[in-house]
């Protein structure tokens, strides 16, 4: 039986009107989602690098507990937490320390700042009016500080805002390898669903070669340029406390923020040797000099040995990686924006290589 025009016009309109509603509450659901996992989009793309980067010992660790998934992925949680807290819990007390030790000294009158040495003097470009500042504020501190209000101001909204994002920083670590510990118990679930979701945005095969360089760069990426941060920041932080160079926490965090944006440790460190120069004595000075120059030279022995697992992203693409994650989402953007960026460098270099990889 043929359907008259008008009939096949209303049957086309209501397929339309139905189509229309089905694409509208698709778009509504997928929106409410996205806003509702919006503020833990970083943490969970965090614990997934987390995950990512560290099951090969966690696969170990799992093997020697007789393939209990759960209990290693606990243990591990809770190592890495104690990891964290710990430093973490050092460097607050630093920064409070300092923070106080400053309060006190500037409500009470009793902030004296030592004369500087001579040797100040003999600085490179800088020399000469860091030591007429410095002799000023060890004369006479309180007209010092009224000089300069505007720049004092400018110096502690920075530094408090600074030390606020470390706060919330720490918090987001947390959270994220806690998130990665429950992805490392479910594994298998997790891999599984990965290479369906690659497999559906390409085919079958190119999902799981897709998967598999995803893995390889993010681990690369995590133990060549994270890995080889911390340890810097570790080596650099340490020589700081012993030399008692007032917030060494502070300065430590520095250091492991050049060394992601791939910029030498010594930025932080020669105003270190500096100091450490005018207030003690020369033997420890000169130790301290050496082993600042040992930090800073270290990524070149240390990146051969863990960036050097068959990848080639340019360093260019992680420094805008973490120089734009940072400026993003604060200090846990630095480490996320560095290995997102090279995953979509290195994904998008084989898509473009993909016809001549095929015979």
């Amino acid at each position: 039986m043929s359907l008259t025009k008008e009939q096949q016009e209303k049957i086309f309109t209501n397929k339309v009107i139905e189509v229309v509603i089905r694409i509208a509450l698709i778009f509504i659901i997928v929106g409410l989602c996205f806003e509702i996992i919006r503020p833990f989009t970083i943490i969970v793309i965090w614990g997934i690098i987390i995950a990512v980067a560290i099951y090969p010992l966690y696969n170990k660790l799992s093997l020697a507990l007789g393939g209990r998934s759960k209990l290693a992925a606990t243990l591990y949680t809770l190592c890495a937490l104690s990891l964290l807290i710990a430093p973490s819990l050092l460097i607050s007390g630093s920064l409070i320390e300092t923070s106080t030790h400053l309060a006190k000294g500037l409500s009470d009158g009793t902030l004296v700042v030592p004369p500087p040495s001579q040797s100040v003097t003999e600085w490179p470009l800088i020399g000469d009016k860091v030591y007429a500042t410095w002799s000023q504020a060890s004369n006479n501190l309180e007209d010092t500080l009224k000089q300069n209000i505007p720049a004092i101001k400018a110096l502690g909204e920075t530094f408090f805002s600074f030390a606020t994002g470390i706060g919330s920083g720490v918090i987001q670590f947390i959270l994220s390898i806690i998130i990665s510990g429950i992805f490392l118990a479910h594994t298998s679930k997790a891999y599984e669903v990965t290479v369906k979701i690659a497999s559906r945005l390409t085919d079958n095969e190119q999902g799981l070669q897709f998967t598999h360089l995803a893995t390889a760069t993010i681990r690369s990426v995590a133990q060549g340029v994270l890995g080889v941060a911390v340890i810097q920041a570790v080596l650099g932080g340490t020589g700081m406390y012993i030399m008692d160079i007032p917030g060494w926490g502070l300065w430590t965090v520095f250091i492991m923020i050049l060394a992601v944006a791939q910029l030498p440790p010594l930025l932080v460190l020669i105003p270190a040797i500096f100091y450490v120069f005018s207030v003690a004595e020369t033997t420890p000075a000169i130790l301290f000099a050496i082993w600042s120059i040992l930090v800073s030279m270290s990524d070149s022995v240390l990146k051969p040995l863990l960036l050097g697992r068959g990848m080639d992203t340019p360093m260019l693409v992680i420094l805008l990686g973490a120089i734009g994650g940072m400026m993003w989402v604060g200090i846990l953007g630095l480490f996320v924006g560095a290995i997102t960026l090279a995953l979509g460098y290195e994904i998008f270099m084989a898509w473009l290589d993909k016809d001549d990889q095929q015979p």
